[in-house]
């Protein structure tokens, strides 16, 4: 059984993730995890996702990935209490120190080891199998020969593997940028992303300031590309990836929505035929969403495209306008609600993304009412409010609505 895990920041994220595919989802609590900025869970938060998790038999992984200091400890030592006694499935640990607290205040939550430990060997596969640890997020810089070798040394061992989304520019994240520019560590949580910056190089003798570009010997440094192991699913499965995990956890619903449904589609087809068919058409699915140009990193080696020359995101392709809440049948129309979420008018081209058979699928938008008096308009423009119109197409509540940019 393979499972495919995606981010979640925020409650509502993480059942999007799970409506769109998901088997797991991994979050962050309002401490001790590596995503300070993102919306993060309280701790009712958190329980009430794990409940939603389990009841459509889902799991949630808790992050606990920060290298903690003394002055942590007895905080950590309670939160992992509280995330056995609440059912979190796992949590995610990289500090030795956190695991040793943690094996001890909460024996019975199983603990999964986070890429920021650097795992790139199967000597430390072992050791931390012998550390009490049930899983191991591998570093990003393997390739498929050596976590095939990994597995067949550890088979008993559970790894998971980062598939898509952005990198770090450090070695499995292991930046000291963010702390020397702002006094804010990656390592704790609270990255501002520096190595996305544009730069220029002085020569503090002469006072002159020249471009950091690429030229024909390659000078360019850092800003690099997003990952996308699509294609590549079927290897890493038979190399001995029991986990494919989907960075973003500070990614908006439409992004997690689109890989969560792109991905899913990918790794059932796998699974039902032995092979990858329709990688081209989950591939256009990952083209919508705001990126950086796609490399597939280490997997075959050492190589040279994890650098972007071009330090510009690709813009997402479509505009995320609605989230379907309710849809009635009404004589082969369908009366649908919906929470707005970018502007939307009378005849603009809708398409909906979906995990069901509408995905894709297109309408024009016809008459709207505002739900709240029952007021006709053409212009949904107050965000969060309900509407509801008349839609040929069987949505389901979950479903998101979509509009191209250029049509805005």
């Amino acid at each position: 059984m393979f499972e495919l895990l995606l981010p979640a920041g925020n409650l509502k994220k993480l059942k999007t993730a799970l409506y769109f595919g998901a088997d797991a989802v991994y979050v962050g609590g309002k401490s001790f995890s590596l995503r300070a900025f993102a919306d993060n869970f309280t701790a009712q938060e958190l329980e009430e996702g794990i409940a939603y998790a389990h009841s459509l038999g889902k799991k949630v992984y808790v992050t606990a990935n920060i290298f903690a200091k003394d002055s942590d400890l007895e905080e950590a030592g309670e939160y992992f209490k509280l995330l056995q006694d609440i059912g979190a499935d796992a949590v995610l640990i990289s500090d030795v120190g956190m695991l040793a607290l943690c094996r001890e205040k909460a024996p019975a939550l199983n603990v999964h080891l986070s890429t920021q430990a650097n795992t790139t060997n199967l000597m430390a596969v072992k050791f931390w199998r012998s550390m009490g640890v049930s899983r191991v997020v591998l570093a990003r810089e393997l390739s498929l020969d050596e976590i095939r070798e990994i597995h067949s040394a550890v088979p008993d061992m559970e790894l998971e593997a980062f598939v898509h989304g952005a990198m770090c520019v450090s070695y499995s994240g292991r930046c000291l940028l963010s702390s020397y520019f702002s006094e804010r560590s990656s390592n704790r949580g609270e990255c501002i992303q520096p190595c996305r910056w544009e730069y220029r190089l002085t020569e503090m003798r002469k006072d002159v300031s020249v471009d950091v570009e690429q030229d024909e010997r390659g000078t360019y440094f850092m800003n690099s590309c997003d990952l996308r192991l699509l294609n590549r699913l079927p290897e890493l499965m038979a190399a001995g990836i029991c986990s494919f995990k989907v960075e973003g956890r500070m990614k908006s619903e439409f992004y997690v929505a689109t890989v969560a449904t792109a991905y899913r589609r990918a790794m059932d087809e796998i699974e039902k035929l032995g092979y990858l068919k329709n990688a081209d058409s989950y591939n256009a699915m990952l083209e919508n969403i705001s990126h950086r140009p796609y490399t597939e990193a280490y997997l075959d080696g050492e190589n040279t495209h994890t650098v972007s020359l071009n330090t510009e995101c690709l813009k997402e392709k479509f505009k995320y306008v609605a989230t379907v809440i309710g849809v009635k049948c009404q004589g082969g129309e369908y009366s649908v609600d919906v929470e707005m979420r970018n502007r939307f008018r009378t005849g603009d081209e809708i398409t909906a993304l979906s995990p069901y058979d509408v995905n894709n699928m297109s309408f024009r938008m016809g008459e709207i009412v505002h739900a709240e008096d029952g007021f006709v308009t053409d212009d949904a423009k107050l965000v969060q409010h309900i509407y509801s119109f008349s839609c040929p197409l069987p949505l389901h509540a979950g479903d998101i609505l979509l509009i191209k940019q250029d049509a805005m």
